[in-house]
């Protein structure tokens, strides 16, 4: 057996296929694909074009947040700690930790240009997609998944405040919304028919609210 497993040829005997000996041993495996490009070794591949979302990445400064530090907003009840605004990374995602009172939430809604992503840290959520049979409550470490396009609501049905982390992806206005939302909360509860006027400036639909998710 070679150095380099049972049945893989070793460099001598690649050589000597090399030169048409036909004494010496197996042939050489079949090259692997060079980087999912189907390139073998040595051919050196394209440059790969830049795209809109390396002109971002480029345009971003790294930074680090510490753990008390970010802005924090009130949107109609729930806290926002921003970690992460769209600002500070070129438009390429927005994360922040959200703190929802029991029996808050988030009316149905849609979004048209981001997705979000939850990691709940904790208490509970019960979060209700579109299509789906009945809702979903998650734990304390559970996470959940917004797709663009289709209608969701959360709320907390538990006792205690709970804990979310959220991505957001890409940043296009929901902090310039949730901002506004702030504004708009710090007078008492606006009435729904703002609060949907707002969200549809920046692709948000929200539908009238059913029966809260239980």
């Amino acid at each position: 057996m070679s150095a380099f497993g049972e049945n893989v040829a070793r460099p001598d005997q690649w050589i000597a296929v090399a030169q048409n000996d036909p004494k010496r041993g197996p042939r050489p495996p079949a090259p692997r694909q060079f980087c999912r490009q189907g390139l073998s070794p040595g051919e050196r591949p394209e440059p790969r074009r830049r795209s809109t979302m390396d002109a971002k990445a480029a345009a971003a400064e790294a930074f680090v947040r510490e753990p008390a530090a970010g802005s924090t907003l009130n949107v109609l009840g729930i806290t926002h700690i921003y970690k992460a605004t769209g600002a500070e990374t070129a438009g390429s995602f927005s994360l922040w930790e959200s703190v929802v009172p029991p029996g808050a939430g988030t009316p149905p809604h849609i979004h048209a240009r981001e997705d979000e992503g939850f990691y709940v840290l904790s208490g509970e959520l019960v979060v209700e997609f579109e299509g789906d049979a009945a809702p979903h409550r998650v734990a304390p470490g559970g996470f959940f998944f917004g797709a663009r396009g289709r209608r969701h609501a959360i709320r907390n049905v538990a006792d205690q405040p709970a804990r979310v982390l959220v991505f957001c992806a890409p940043s296009c206005g929901l902090d310039q919304m949730f901002a506004e939302l702030d504004a708009a909360t710090a007078a008492g509860m606006p009435e729904m028919a703002k609060i949907v006027a707002i969200a549809a400036k920046y692709g948000v639909t929200i539908e009238a609210p059913a029966d809260p998710p239980r």
